[in-house]
């Protein structure tokens, strides 16, 4: 395996093993030249403003078109039908009503599909992004209760909602499992993420814990969870000659056109997928189902399709959190000192995916402990295939290991955050790699004061205002820091006149988070030019590269790409200027981009307008495109966001309902680019732990492996009344060994969140709650 593949595997958050094989290089050797960044070390002009969403005005006036919204002449509206079997085979299926009913165009199932390639599940190849292994309305193989199993084309989505409903199938049910004690009995094996074994073991652990003076040995669990992103799955689809057109709803816009390519037996350049405007993904905007099944029935039928899953159809074949069963072990000296560290257990998945809940990612490097033992085993139940969800892996094993952590501080008599602060590793724990940034004790400090944790209640339960029990509670998270390979950036530099703007592309998503704004703010400073002057281009899979939302890795996988271009420029500004320019002589280093142009570092009067240059050389643009770097700083250092959390809660003695009154997060994420949109950024983060904490549970039928729940009504989020104020702050302190100074914030929000509540509700009230959701019958006696 060449270093760029091994690079490749690291940036996907394979361990750190798979580090320690790569040719060791300069620390700082991703950055041109090899010096670190000059924007990061201090605020400069836009970068740390707050700046509003570019998008915003057109998102609220409704000029953003999303993925249902676009339309396309003679277009047909698809509605499916889904399978209420777990494990089986369709033995007949009656479409004769559905085909009869007013305005249906076509009935499509496994007996009339065209003939497809099952998508390459994700993890097999760099762009393949399927769900699973499984092929699409090819056979009459049921895997799972939701499963498709036909698709009604009609002239409006009304008519081919009823005539979905009037398909009549008819099944041989076959053994299945759809029970964890069941799972258990049939075995289970190692859990693998990304390719790479969810197994680390330092020193005896267990040996360690046996002795230790002070334990705490506990199993914690948590649910099944759904996404619901505000705007529900949807694609809008046609072909065009042998060109499939897709406008989708999507964070993995190149990777998905490329597995759709593969799906139909197409070039890469006969998919064009465009996704501008996301409303909201989490980690479920990517290829499922309907997208493959809108376009096999566009291409059946001859006539472009709109596709948008009802939210109950969102349940049924978009996959979430899978449930799991975590045990957190902790021996500690009487100063609280970790001598043990034990977090193992259980995750379920079906047996065509492999994504299981990496639970223990946010332990590897959170504490100090000499003997440690993280591992992750899977259970295979016939279920829909589950997948990323905010923060995988670490939004619930922080539930269980700082649940865990605060019991031992009870136990020790402690503070919880003293305890936290004496267990900091000096260096990762399990790679050994040094931190390129880390300044939690910063935010655990900063963050207590601000809170005002020392009016926490020292014995559970004494603090009492009517009915309400009052307590606080605190926690930590960790997300690792990440940046893919394949970034590419595409500037354009266009003069009208005196006039000159940029067009910046990148083939990225956007879903809410605000990364087209903070991509102009990047490369305005780069260039040098009014943030009105700059224009990105994003969401198309004809733009060169590949950028995946997801792993909070965006942001710098775009800002080393646009530093990359940038420079890339600069050479070629400076190659037009010619021998006339005062510029002449100069080479692409000694020179900065500055108030629309060019001048030199060391003297800054030898300067000429990007204008001038142009005008000199009789053109009107000119265009480059880089690559950014391979990150080879994930080779040299461990690399993380982190958080201090702070929670103080109400539970009602009579009726043991609780409510989040106080919610305050303190981020130590590098850099912040720009905190309007970061501060959005994490509250809604924040706010979705919150649900996790008290209400979120995917309630599935053990008797049928069916999803008891497949609604808004059923299925429990929070609404404004449930989320209290927000306070958000961060330490701002930049990493030098990361593109901008900047780590990623879209993941550490959750992170934790879950724990702080319920170590508040225990501060409240003396009840240890083990089970996510903390509802009311866990708190009554």
């Amino acid at each position: 395996m060449s270093i760029v593949d091994t690079a490749k595997q690291a940036a996907q958050g394979l361990v750190q093993g798979a580090l320690e094989k790569l040719v060791p290089l300069a620390p700082d050797s991703w950055i041109p030249g090899g010096k670190p960044d000059p924007l990061i070390a201090r605020k400069h002009g836009l970068i740390g403003k707050p700046v509003s969403r570019l998008d915003g005005t057109l998102k609220v006036t409704g000029a953003a078109a999303f993925a249902a919204e676009h339309r396309f002449d003679d277009m047909v509206y698809a509605a499916l039908a889904y399978a209420t079997i777990p494990r089986g085979r369709i033995a007949a299926i009656d479409t004769h009503s559905a085909e009869a009913t007013p305005g249906v165009v076509l009935v499509m199932t496994h007996l009339n599909a065209p003939r497809m390639a099952p998508p390459p599940v994700f993890g097999s190849s760099p762009t393949a992004v399927g769900p699973a292994d499984l092929p699409i309305l090819q056979d009459d193989r049921i895997h799972w209760n939701g499963q498709p199993v036909a698709c009604v084309l009609a002239e409006t989505q009304e008519q081919a909602d009823h005539a979905a409903a009037l398909i009549d199938v008819i099944y041989d049910v076959e053994p299945s499992t759809t029970d964890l004690a069941g799972a258990k009995a049939n075995g289970i094996e190692p859990g693998l993420f990304m390719g790479q074994p969810l197994l680390n073991e330092i020193g005896d652990a267990e040996g360690a814990l046996a002795v230790a003076p002070h334990r705490v040995d506990q199993t914690y669990r948590t649910p099944r969870h759904n996404h619901n992103p505000i705007e529900p799955h949807a694609a809008t689809l046609a072909w065009v000659g042998d060109t499939l057109v897709i406008h989708d709803a999507s964070q993995m816009v190149t990777q998905q056109a490329q597995t759709m390519a593969d799906v139909f037996g197409l070039d890469t350049d006969q998919v064009r997928l465009t996704s501008p405007y996301v409303g909201g993904g989490f980690g479920s905007k990517g290829l499922w189902d309907h997208q493959v099944i809108a376009a096999a029935a566009a291409k059946l039928s001859g006539r472009p399709v709109r596709i948008a899953l009802s939210r109950e159809g969102v349940y049924r074949i978009v996959g979430g959190r899978t449930l799991t069963e975590q045990r957190v072990a902790i021996g500690a000296r009487a100063d609280g000192r970790f001598d043990a560290l034990i977090h193992t257990g259980l995750s379920v998945m079906t047996p065509h995916n492999n994504m299981p809940e990496p639970f223990i990612l946010g332990t590897r490097a959170a504490y100090a402990a000499p003997n440690m033992l993280l591992k992750v085993d899977i259970a295979r139940m016939n279920m829909l295939a589950n997948t990323f969800m905010r923060a995988p892996g670490e939004a619930v094993g922080t539930f269980a290991l700082e649940s865990a952590i605060d019991e031992l501080a009870v136990d020790l008599g402690i503070d919880p955050v003293e305890l936290r602060i004496r267990n900091e590793p000096e260096k990762d724990p399990t790679s050994g790699l040094p931190f390129s940034s880390r300044h939690i004790v910063e935010a655990w400090r900063q963050g207590a004061e601000r809170f005002g944790w020392q009016d926490r209640p020292t014995t559970p339960g004494s603090r009492q205002d009517g009915e309400w029990l009052v307590g606080m509670g605190c926690a930590t998270g960790t997300y690792p820091y990440y940046r893919m390979p394949g970034a590419e950036a595409r500037i354009t530099l266009t003069r009208d006149g005196d006039d000159v703007r940029a067009k910046v592309e990148v083939a990225a998503a956007e879903m809410g988070m605000g990364t087209s704004t903070t991509t102009a703010i990047v490369a305005a400073e780069r260039l040098g030019l009014p943030l009105d002057r700059v224009e990105v281009g994003y969401g198309d899979s004809a733009i060169p590269g590949a950028i995946m939302a997801g792993g909070s890795q965006q942001t710098a996988a775009i800002g080393a790409a646009v530093i990359a271009a940038q420079t890339e420029l600069v050479g070629e500004l400076l190659k037009l200027a010619g021998n006339d320019s005062p510029l002449a002589g100069l080479s692409a280093d000694a020179v900065g981009c500055d108030a629309g142009g060019l001048a030199s570092l060391d003297d800054p009067a030898r300067r000429e307008s990007y204008a001038s240059i142009l005008g000199r050389a009789q053109r009107d643009s000119v265009t480059v495109t880089k690559a950014g770097s391979t990150p080879f700083e994930l080779m040299h250092w461990s690399m993380h966001s982190h958080s201090a959390l702070f929670a103080e809660v109400r539970v009602n003695a009579v009726t043991g309902e609780t409510r989040v009154t106080r919610f305050l997060g303190s981020f130590d994420c590098g850099r912040i680019l720009n905190p309007k949109t970061a501060t959005s950024q994490f509250r809604g983060g924040i706010i979705m732990g919150l649900g996790m904490a008290l209400m979120e549970e995917t309630l599935f039928d053990e008797r049928n492996g069916r999803i008891m729940n497949p609604s808004l009504a059923e299925y429990h989020l929070p609404v404004h009344l449930d989320i209290p104020e927000i306070d958000v702050i961060w330490t701002d302190i930049p990493d030098p060994h990361a593109p901008m100074g900047a780590h990623g914030i879209g993941e550490i929000g959750i992170t934790g969140v879950a724990a702080a509540v319920a170590n508040a509700v225990y501060n409240a009230t003396g009840s240890r709650v083990r089970e996510l959701p903390i509802t009311l019958d866990k708190l009554i006696e």
